[in-house]
């Protein structure tokens, strides 16, 4: 019997193109050229025809993380492109499956998220014919992805998936996909025959033109009433060491987007978060890093801010630049360079804003009052609690270097302003499309990058019982791959607020259910923490202060599995009075 070497010898003597030929398959290709991209994480659920592709990325060192539901999947891999800079991937089936990831892809890009999605489609030969889950995949990603394509052969599949992850990183950071034919997956060709691709180059960092940096900053310097909007996309670049030498060499305001927070620590001393309608309303002088004046910042328009307010708007998109607003100077490029830019033109002008301005003053008598009303809320002793009392509580004891996801309607909105951020990238939310159920996909891509960057640290998912019902079966994915994750359900049963167990009873005396059941109410006092327990994982029903330090302690200090705490508060519950919704009023 031949050696190994024998053989090898004897495959280097035989003629190009003969039988003995090393071929490779369609799913090992893809796995390969998505290696070559330095792609590290896949999530998807697997079925006919995608199957040999997810077990093809194993093999060659990608982590597959099988999902519930492709929603979730999608939002998983591209929170990991956030995270990480680098895209995370989506499998999904044909038909069905990739249309339960348009979901994920755009809010990946609304979110200006790089993230690939793989799906497989109809053999090419049954085409109009009525194939399995057949559906124009192309076509239809297109709405939804700044790149979408399919291999013509199997020989191109590296240079459409080489491109695809350059689209999504490349420029404003989006969605793309690359539609994989059922017939590909296992068709063998010639590895000879293939047009293997390398790694993409990394993002070119564009600066702003010299002139426009000078005019932002006699801008800047002329301001009265300055004011700096710290947005994802300046987390996104990195933006966090440039940024903070801004704000502490020149002495300014600023005011963190939800996801924004900790590029600055929340703990800043010039950090006006609690008095944020304050600022907006009466900066004069507005310096947007990576944040775009839509719903979260009411447009930039009256009278949410001043008719005459000069914005200064930093953006690494062209088409982003004036939009609502017309701004007074427009600097084009990385957000992290054009910082560096402007804070070295502000230190030759030796231009420091004075602490002791009347703007100042009034944005602090505003954070205090608006403080001591919170904290008075969060103090209050009456059961069951409410949403500030359960934050206070859980704000004590987090530990600092944690992230937190959110959603929910008050659930985030409270915990945006209780729950501080004190490092970059380590919040993660409903986002710009405002989308509900991006909490456990989120949780699971966040746990993974932990695990692997920083082993120690926890993931904390704090929820509304709304949004965790559209993806409570992920807690099954949470406690398969043993993430270090602890879910915090604010169970108000209902949406916005509900009914307690006696109103809810003498409400069914009225009738069946779907016909006088508020719409916006759930079943109160649901257990959802035994579908934590039915996985494996530690579950825990509070309904006190006492009860809730307790069970999160214990959560925190559990290493081995992970945990939920489903904490029941008062249903009718709601924000401080003058703490309503971002899209119609907001804190004064």
């Amino acid at each position: 019997m031949p050696t190994a070497s024998a053989e090898s010898e004897l495959r280097a003597m035989l003629p190009a193109g003969s039988a003995e030929e090393e071929c490779v398959s369609g799913a090992q290709l893809v796995a390969e050229a998505l290696k070559a991209q330095n792609i590290e994480y896949m999530f998807g659920i697997v079925g006919i025809p995608v199957i040999e592709i997810a077990f093809a990325a194993q093999a060659i060192g990608i982590k597959y993380i099988g999902m519930r539901n492709e929603q979730a999947a999608c939002y998983a891999a591209s929170a990991v492109g956030y995270l990480t800079g680098r895209p995370g991937v989506c499998l999904v089936v044909s038909g069905p499956g990739l249309i339960h990831a348009l979901g994920g892809m755009a809010n990946a890009n609304m979110n200006c998220w790089p993230v690939i999605v793989v799906g497989g489609s109809s053999d090419r030969n049954q085409e109009i014919m009525g194939a399995f889950q057949e559906f124009p995949q192309v076509e239809a990603c297109r709405l939804y992805s700044k790149f979408s394509a399919r291999p013509s052969n199997l020989e191109a599949i590296p240079a459409v998936i080489e491109k695809a992850v350059r689209c999504s990183i490349y420029g404003r950071p989006g969605a793309c996909y690359v539609d994989i034919p059922g017939d590909f997956v296992n068709l063998q060709v010639n590895k000879s025959s293939v047009k293997y691709v390398k790694c993409c180059l990394p993002p070119p960092i564009s600066t702003a033109e010299r002139s426009a940096v000078s005019e932002a900053a006699s801008i800047l310097t002329h301001s009265r009433q300055p004011l700096l909007i710290i947005g994802k996309g300046a987390a996104y670049s990195h933006a966090e060491n440039s940024i903070r030498k801004l704000v502490d060499q020149c002495g300014l305001p600023f005011l963190p987007t939800p996801m924004g927070k900790g590029v600055v620590p929340d703990n800043h001393p010039n950090c006006v978060a609690a008095a944020r309608s304050r600022a907006l309303q009466h900066a004069d002088v507005i310096i947007l890093f990576g944040a775009r004046l839509n719903w979260i910042l009411h447009f930039g328009l009256p009278p949410r801010f001043r008719p005459d307010v000069k914005i200064i708007q930093v953006d690494i998109c062209a088409e982003e630049l004036g939009n609502n607003v017309r701004p007074a100077a427009i600097l084009l490029g990385d957000i992290n360079a054009v910082t560096e830019q402007l804070l070295e033109q502000l230190v030759l002008m030796e231009w420091k804003y004075p602490s002791n301005s009347k703007w100042w003053k009034g944005l602090r008598e505003k954070m205090k009052s608006n403080e001591e009303v919170s904290k008075a809320l969060a103090l209050q002793k009456s059961l069951p609690m409410n949403y500030y009392t359960v934050f206070h509580h859980v704000r004590e004891l987090l530990p600092r270097d944690c992230i937190l996801v959110s959603e929910g309607a008050n659930t985030m909105d409270i915990g945006r302003t209780m729950l501080p951020n004190y490092h970059p990238r380590h919040r993660l939310d409903a986002g710009t499309f405002g989308t509900m159920g991006v909490g456990l996909g989120f949780a699971i891509a966040a746990a993974m990058v932990a695990k692997d960057q920083t082993p120690e640290q926890r993931v904390i998912c704090v929820e509304g019982d709304s949004a965790f019902g559209f993806s409570g079966m992920e807690v099954e994915t949470i406690c398969r791959y043993n993430l270090p994750v602890v879910i915090i359900i604010v169970n108000n049963n209902g949406i916005y607020n509900g009914l307690d167990a006696d109103a809810w009873k003498e409400m069914l005396k009225s009738g069946q259910p779907a016909m006088c059941a508020p719409p916006i109410s759930l079943l109160p006092n649901s257990h959802y923490e035994q579908i934590m327990s039915a996985f494996g994982g530690k579950g825990y029903f509070v309904k006190t202060p006492e009860d809730l330090q307790n069970a999160l302690k214990a959560s925190l200090a559990e290493k081995q599995v992970p945990s939920l705490i489903n904490v029941m508060i008062n249903p009718k519950s709601d924000r401080k009075e003058q703490d309503f919704h971002w899209l119609t009023r907001s804190n004064m």
